[in-house]
């Protein structure tokens, strides 16, 4: 992988630009708001997507693979995503040329410009809370430019470009890169402990909170039930923070949360209480929406019209998303890839599932995150999943670690009953549909190409007698 060097020059105007690995939601959806300012786009991945064929559709020069011959002999700038490897041949010859070489991060930065930013960071429920504030800006008249991690569902979209000053983003802490904007609001979902791998100790990624937080233009909205984000809460010296949760002492609070069926809840406020209910299930959907909501008090809106707006939200593509039922077995996709999503997935799962049962396809992200975490997923996993078919690790952009398995997390179940190792997609897939009955869920959970499974399960359910 490469590590962003944000200390490089990011360019004052771009008039070509070419994306290493322009395939992913986050780099698809800034080729595109490049082609909305009128630039020239051009780009490669490893793979052919439906993303790319959108692009190509709209006038990007898109490419399959990587090959320095994709690189254009007039482009000025080249962005990358840090899943890149330093041999990447655009990568080398953009720097023999002397080009602009940026992250997307970086790419990013140039296209917020100078206008009103909220940043949405957090170990979990960025995406979802990014697409709760996007949808519900929307509905309340308000058309902000915004990029999100993933597709937000009704919009169809992972980015947009608006006709107002404010721009929405999610900000990525796994890198440092959130570190960079010129946030005015920024919303903190939680500071649970993650890619170590990068910031090296727990100490140094609540430090990162901190200075995410303090460096906030106008404020600072944070969990008030997060145990890191208190920790974070307590160090602010911020002088404008508003609290949201379930704690009785938080701003903007939540109380009476029904998680069987469409999650319901009471939000209150300076005294006022308002209840709401949601489209997309979970506890944790409800903490998302006061987050959301308490940003959309800071820019001024009321807590009522900021509720319904915020109801509106019918999830994101790969959170809890339904991709097909056979012989009553129903087969969802989750990006959840640390202990405490996994958990709030499959807690999620457990209010709507009724008298069926809970099979979890889990595919470990990462090597240093699957060593640091094997024991809490393994927990995480046998607590909140009857039963889990544990394939290997997606190693993203790391080097296989020796030990280092999906058969490491299945090896830390109390109860060896309840999970199955299987390396073998083919393999995995028939044994799952081998145990399913009708009512029951099964749920990929991972932020890798996990997801690509779904269609095995479904034929291999369809093809099982029971």
């Amino acid at each position: 992988m490469i590590r962003p060097d944000l200390s490089l020059p990011i360019p004052d105007d771009i008039t070509v630009a070419h994306f290493i690995g322009i395939g992913g939601s986050g780099m698809s959806g800034l080729a595109g708001m490049f082609l909305d300012r009128g630039i020239r786009v051009s780009g490669s991945d490893r793979a052919d997507s439906a993303a790319l064929r959108a692009l190509a559709a709209r006038g990007a020069d898109v490419h399959v693979g990587h090959d320095a011959a994709n690189l254009p002999d007039d482009a000025d700038t080249v962005i990358h995503t840090g899943a890149i490897w330093p041999e990447n041949p655009e990568f080398l010859l953009a720097k023999e040329r002397g080009l602009h070489v940026i992250h997307r991060s970086q790419a990013l930065h140039w296209l917020v410009g100078g206008r009103r930013l909220v940043s949405v960071a957090g170990a979990h429920g960025k995406t979802t809370s990014t697409g709760m504030l996007v949808t519900a800006l929307s509905t309340l008249d308000t058309t902000p430019t915004f990029v999100s991690g993933g597709v937000i569902a009704d919009l169809g979209v992972s980015s947009g470009t608006g006709s107002d000053d404010l721009f929405v983003i999610e900000a990525d802490e796994s890198d440092g890169t959130f570190l960079l904007y010129d946030t005015s609001i920024a919303l903190i979902t939680n500071v649970d402990p993650d890619h170590l791998d990068h910031w090296g100790t727990r100490d140094a990624f609540y430090d990162a909170f901190i200075r995410f937080g303090d460096d906030a233009a106008e404020a600072v909205v944070i969990s008030a039930d997060d145990a890191g984000a208190r920790r974070v809460r307590a160090a602010l010296g911020h002088p404008r923070v508003v609290t949201f949760g379930e704690d009785a002492a938080a701003d903007v609070r939540v109380s009476d949360i029904v998680t069987h069926g469409p999650v319901s809840f009471t939000l209150t406020f300076a005294g006022e209480s308002v209840t709401g209910s949601l489209a997309v299930p979970g506890a944790h959907n409800a903490i998302n929406a006061a987050g959301a909501v308490a940003v959309l008090l800071t820019l001024g809106h009321e807590l009522e019209p900021a509720l319904r707006a915020v109801e509106g939200f019918a999830g994101t593509v790969r959170r809890f998303e339904l991709h097909g039922v056979q012989r009553g077995v129903s087969v969802f996709d989750d990006y959840a890839h640390h202990p405490t999503e996994v958990a709030a997935a499959l807690a999620a799962a457990r209010t709507v599932v009724g008298a069926g049962r809970i099979i979890a396809i889990q595919q470990p992200h990462t090597y240093s995150r699957t060593q640091e975490m094997y024991r809490e997923f393994a927990e995480v996993l046998e607590s909140h999943a009857d039963h889990t078919v544990m394939l290997d690790v997606y190693g993203a952009r790391e080097d296989p670690v020796p030990g280092v398995t999906g058969e490491l997390v299945s090896g830390a179940f109390a109860d060896p009953d309840h999970v199955h190792f299987v390396a073998d997609w083919q393999q995995a897939a028939d044994y799952t549909a081998s145990i399913a009955r009708e009512g029951d869920y099964v749920i990929t959970l991972g932020c890798g190409n996990v997801y690509q499974i779904i269609p095995q399960v479904l034929e291999a359910l369809a093809e099982t007698e029971v």
